[in-house]
């Protein structure tokens, strides 16, 4: 046969035979020439297609412990305590990234055996350069380390494991600087980690959604108008998600972390999706759906038509701004809500009976809540009408939404 490169399994056993016929080829011969190209062209095909297994990781460090004489004691400052040692010797307990880092460097094992990859390298620790002001402990106790059910101890431990698997859904640690691009409401209450946290949170879970594509520009005043009307309904606030996914856009519901005081965001992705996350930190119908049309505003005003724009975040929503864009959105809520002219010329006045809130609710089809928080807003009187803006009657809708305070 011709030699050349063996690209199939049907050429490589081709080339095995034909080696088998030269075996006894006598050195400086034609044919010894070839036995030794088919031989190369043969061990590269099986290199690439065949590759020798990585020795176990654990077999690995109890060859190099043979090697140097190490006790399982030696082990306690690249794995950890005596118990950790023998539950990782013992095969109970897997490696972390942080125990692999140290054995690579403390005892010179190949990173690729102790990751068990071919070729692979220990990523940069995102526990020091991206995520070092996380709340991890908070973001543990919220269930956002998916699958992991172990100590304050073991998490502490495979901080770093849990935080790349946290931040690959957006594209690893290296993706997290360009979700910077941010706004927020009031920037000196909010803790920037906890913020970042939450805006990869929820990302990866709107990721998990497959809806129809966001077309810019779609919501207009009568789509608006609609969600509004969902209201009327006890179990609108569940109802809207839907209407909204068949315009492309994600409703998230998801806690918010301490120091934060977050109620709610808009987001645009990158691949020009369109995310609304809400914390139902008040648990009020009347905050809930001034909070969405707030973060629909911000998505029709802003987030639509600017190209660098990425987030807008609002926190302590309750309390008057005078920041531009909020401006903007807190009119176009409000006005959605209840028409400016419709509102005046209902003449509630500062303490209006129950009956005519129910009323002049009935009237534009919404959810009593919504005039009555309009008038606690209005008024600044928080106690008139308390029993009428739906509180303790969003989060059931939302199981999702369990263990937010």
């Amino acid at each position: 046969m011709t030699p050349k490169l063996i690209k199939t399994r049907q050429e490589h056993a081709a080339a095995l035979n034909r080696i088998e016929q030269l075996w006894d080829a006598k050195p400086g011969t034609s044919e010894a020439d070839e036995f030794e190209l088919l031989v190369h062209l043969a061990d590269q095909f099986e290199s690439q297609h065949d590759p020798i297994d990585l020795p176990d990781p654990i077999q690995a460090i109890r060859f190099r412990m043979e090697q140097a004489g190490l006790q399982q004691k030696d082990l306690e400052p690249y794995i950890g305590s005596k118990g950790k040692v023998s539950e990782v010797l013992s095969g109970k307990r897997e490696l972390s990234l942080a125990m692999i880092r140290r054995l690579h460097h403390g005892l010179g094992i190949p990173a690729h055996v102790l990751l068990g990859q071919p070729g692979g390298t220990l990523p940069e620790s995102v526990t020091t350069a991206v995520a070092k002001d996380f709340p991890v402990v908070q973001m543990h106790k919220l269930g956002w380390f998916e699958g992991f059910q172990g100590s304050l101890s073991d998490l502490r431990e495979q901080a770093e494991d849990l935080i790349t698997a946290f931040l690959r859904p957006v594209g690893g640690a290296a993706a997290v600087p360009a979700l910077n691009r941010v706004r927020c409401r009031k920037d000196g209450n909010v803790h920037a980690g906890s913020l970042q946290a939450w805006h990869i949170r929820v990302l990866s879970l709107a990721s998990r959604q497959t809806l129809k594509p966001y077309t810019p520009g779609s919501l207009d005043d009568e789509f608006l108008s609609d969600v509004a009307k969902l209201s009327e309904f006890d179990n609108g606030p569940f109802l809207v998600r839907e209407m909204l996914s068949k315009r492309g856009i994600h409703l998230i519901i998801q806690t918010h972390l301490p120091k934060t005081h977050l109620d709610g965001a808009a987001i645009a992705t990158q691949d020009g999706a369109r995310i609304i996350g809400l914390t139902l930190r008040h648990d009020r119908l009347d905050n809930f759906w001034f909070t969405l049309l707030h973060e629909l505003a911000h998505i029709k005003l802003h987030l639509d038509t600017s190209d660098t724009l990425q987030a807008i975040f609002d926190n302590e929503l309750d309390a008057a701004s005078t920041d531009k864009l909020e401006v903007q959105a807190d009119t176009l809520a409000r006005d959605t809500l209840i028409p400016p002219k419709l509102w005046k010329s209902a003449a509630l006045g500062d303490k209006p009976s129950t009956a005519a809130v129910k009323q002049f609710a009935r009237t534009l089809r919404i959810h009593p809540a919504i005039v009555a928080g309009r008038v606690q807003f209005h008024t600044r009187n928080f106690a008139h009408l308390s029993h009428l803006v739906g509180r303790g009657t969003v989060r059931k809708l939302f199981p999702e939404a369990d263990g937010a305070d």
